[in-house]
């Protein structure tokens, strides 16, 4: 009889530890209530559980090990073969008298100096002549101290378009609760005072540019802040109001 125990056992324990992994990371990412965490847990746990009992192979038998045969000596030693003739003499061939070498031919004639002196001479020196081959080579040009180049002035990168407008530490009385707000947990709450964020009144003034801005440079978290709707959420909290999600973070049944 085969024993099927530590198939089922390893099959319980991997299944059990996804189940786990995944209970934990909706309740501590998403936000999830404990028993919604736990069914999820379960769910996967389950998945995880049937994908491995579909997929298990039994090893492959060990082939038998198996003696080869031991070749049998030769019976009778090969003939030697027979030494090779010696090749034939071949006559050398008579060498070839070398042609004479060809007459060099003779040197074309010199072509005539090209005179230096111009065909045209001026029969006077214009005006301001001499002056200019004085100053031939001393021009430049300088563009005046107070005026910086172009090239300078282009190198200034413009600031980014839409980036929200942070603080470097909270005001006097200390940052507010952010995880107030739905999908900020505490993980993205420290990413935020990071960044220099740190009242409600800063998220509610968002527009679509900052927010669209803050959606592409959350680390780990891109998107969250159009997608949980945070600036409707700020703005009640800002004025002093209560939601329905910051009521339970109040009363402790979030974290």
């Amino acid at each position: 009889m085969k024993d099927t125990a530590p198939k089922g056992l390893g099959i319980i324990a991997v299944a059990a530890l996804f189940g786990i992994i995944a209970a934990g990371v909706a309740f501590v990412l998403y936000d999830y209530q404990f028993i919604g965490a736990i069914f999820i847990g379960g769910i996967v746990a389950a998945i995880t559980a049937i994908v491995l009992m579909l997929g298990w192979r039994e090893p492959a038998p060990r082939a038998e090990t198996v003696t080869a045969p031991t070749a049998a000596a030769p019976t009778a030693s090969a003939a030697a073969p027979e030494p090779a003739a010696a090749p034939e003499t071949v006559a050398a061939p008579e060498p070839v008298a070398a042609p004479e070498p060809a007459a060099a031919p003779e040197p074309a004639a010199a072509a005539p100096a090209a005179s230096d002196e111009p065909k045209v001479k001026p029969s006077a020196p214009l005006a301001g002549e001499d002056e200019l081959d004085a100053k031939k080579g001393e021009w430049k040009y300088e563009a005046p101290k107070d005026e910086a180049p172009a090239a300078t002035k282009a190198a200034a990168e413009p600031a980014a378009a839409g980036k929200p407008a942070f603080l470097s530490e909270a005001r006097e009385g200390g940052p507010d609760d952010l995880k107030q707000i739905k999908g900020v947990g505490k993980k993205l709450e420290e990413t935020l005072h990071e960044m220099g964020i740190y009242h409600f009144d800063q998220i509610a003034e968002w527009g679509p540019a900052e927010q669209s801005w803050m959606d592409d440079n959350l680390k780990g978290f891109k998107g969250r802040a159009t997608r949980d709707k945070w600036v409707e959420q700020a703005k009640t909290l800002a004025a002093g109001g209560t939601t329905e999600f910051s009521s339970k973070v109040k009363k402790g049944d979030v974290y």
